[in-house]
């Protein structure tokens, strides 16, 4: 633990000791949302942090929870339970629609169910996933127009499955209302959407909010929502809860302006800015879709993003699931747990048996880190290079998958300091049916073509022909080794041959950020 967070401990103890989580929290808003590294000062909370850069009562919170940690979005799962249907207000790029099974976007769910069905659904998915350790509650609406359902569920899961962590995602709109209600359930984690702490930005991304029983609209519709998201983000933060703030990036509306929300949820407390791409394909029906509003390009985002994280930790690692999403982020196994086969299932919830699987999964990600670290000697010759790669994975930090049956591509920026994730990329397959499809593998190029390099477990002849033809040297030869030791002894090479004149080393393009969001569900 750095110098500045023994100081924040010790300023929050009381006179028996005790630490002020709150307190503590808030003096580390003041050094960029979390504890930070010895390295630069740079804040490291939501991505590898451990015990050595925040104090350990928060390490507890964010170690196995697979959206407030990068390191730990490769190892833990997560699901969310859509039993809030209702929404207070209504946002120009959202459509909550129901029944697409195929589509992967926040709002969007193929069942709502009750609290009981939903206690039932998070055992039987938690007896399958030993690593599933946090339970979310999303939507499709706002968990907070919806209080009944919202905490009732809380209420039934914690009393069958006491290990998995509570969390939720809400508008901010009722939040005030419900801190202390959020604060009896134990619910350490929740999310607020904050697009603007401007009204006259926030009138054109906000139709209307509906505020005590009046919709109200354009400018006043978003000064009542700034005002009760700030003060609810603060009302977290006085009480020890850990708060997330998503933003959606929207080119020419907000982009500029997200800097200022980030310095305003940073100096309430937040703990970790996810600024997301604006998703508007015309065919999800949205007001920004239909009317042809764009999302940013993948640098635009990567710039705004390196920009706000000069003041606080980001959240590079979303995957804007879906409100009923199951499994690791970047996969959605809500197929295998549909009501009518949950409610079927005799469900055993062996709370030994997790423990010890989440005991040898932090084994397993231990060895990981270690790894990096050992090749971490030897970068100072990258100089000022820097470049991004792709890989190919299933999960558990390591290049596990095959180029033709990759969904999402991670990316990771290599550089002196080492390697680091900085965002994903969702593709289409390109293998259909044992077959690569041309217009496949376009729309992957596309996808990664700022990157130098994409790692994968296997690749075929044609592809791998592909790929270099457009500058993206496949790697294949570090199948189901470890990501980041991986991708830094093949950067080390990189940088010998571009000592010895071998290579010259120049900067990638521009890449799309794919607009569609369907996903084949997992199987």
């Amino acid at each position: 633990m750095t110098e500045t967070s023994f100081d924040d401990l010790n300023d929050a103890q009381d006179a028996d000791g005790v630490v002020d989580i709150a307190d503590v929290m808030q003096k580390m808003a003041e050094h960029k949302g979390c504890g930070t590294s010895s390295d630069g000062g740079k804040a490291s909370c939501g991505s590898s942090a451990g015990p050595a850069d925040m104090p350990a009562e928060i390490w507890e919170k964010v170690k196995n929870h697979p959206c407030y940690s990068e390191e730990a979005h490769h190892h833990y799962a997560r699901m969310h339970v859509a039993v809030a249907p209702a929404c207070n207000i209504q946002c120009n790029y959202c459509n909550r629609k129901y029944d697409c099974a195929n589509e992967s976007r926040p709002g969007v769910v193929s069942e709502r169910l009750t609290p009981e069905q939903a206690s039932k659904k998070v055992l039987a998915v938690a007896s399958t996933i030993p690593q599933m350790t946090v339970l979310g509650i999303a939507g499709p609406g706002d968990p907070l127009a919806n209080p009944a359902k919202t905490f009732e569920t809380f209420r039934l899961i914690s009393e069958v499955a006491p290990d998995i962590k509570l969390c939720l995602s809400t508008n901010g709109l009722a939040l005030p209302d419900w801190v202390d209600e959020i604060a009896k359930y134990k619910v350490d984690h929740v999310t607020i959407t904050i697009n603007m702490v401007d009204p006259e930005i926030g009138q054109h991304i906000y139709p209307w909010v509906f505020w005590e029983n009046k919709r109200l609209q354009g400018y006043e519709a978003a000064k009542i929502l700034t005002e009760r998201q700030l003060l609810g983000l603060e009302m977290l933060t006085e009480r020890g809860i850990l708060a997330k703030i998503n933003s959606v990036m929207i080119p020419g509306i907000n982009d500029k302006h997200l800097v200022e929300v980030n310095k305003a949820v940073k100096s309430r407390g937040a703990f970790l800015h996810n600024i997301m791409p604006l998703i508007s394909a015309p065919e999800h029906g949205t007001v920004f879709g239909l009317n042809g509003q764009r999302g940013p390009t993948a640098q635009e985002l990567k710039a705004l993003q390196d920009e706000c994280e000069g003041d606080m930790n980001m959240m590079r690692h979303c995957r804007q699931c879906r409100a009923d999403a199951v499994g690791l982020l970047g996969e959605d196994r809500s197929e295998e747990f549909t009501t009518d086969k949950i409610m079927a299932m005799e469900v055993e919830y062996d709370a030994e048996g997790r423990k010890a699987y989440q005991q040898a999964v932090e084994a397993e990600r231990q060895a990981k880190v270690a790894a990096k670290a050992s090749e971490l000697d030897g970068l100072e010759a990258a100089g000022d290079i820097k470049m991004l790669v792709a890989v190919a994975t299933k999960g558990h930090g390591v290049i596990n998958e095959h180029f033709g049956h990759a969904k999402e591509f991670q990316i990771y920026e290599l550089s002196s300091g080492g390697a680091k994730f900085v965002g994903h990329r969702r593709v289409d397959l390109y293998c259909q049916g044992g077959y690569g499809e041309d217009e496949g593998l376009e729309t992957i190029i596309r996808a990664i073509n700022d990157c130098h390099a994409v790692f994968v477990a296997k690749i075929g002849g044609c592809p791998k022909a592909d790929l270099t033809k457009a500058g993206i040297e496949p790697v294949d030869a570090y199948a189901h080794e470890y990501i980041e030791q991986s991708a830094l002894v093949w950067f080390k090479d990189y940088l010998a041959k571009v000592a010895s004149g071998e290579l010259v080393h120049e900067a990638r393009g521009d890449a799309a950020i794919r607009q569609g969001a369907l996903l084949q569900k997992a199987g």
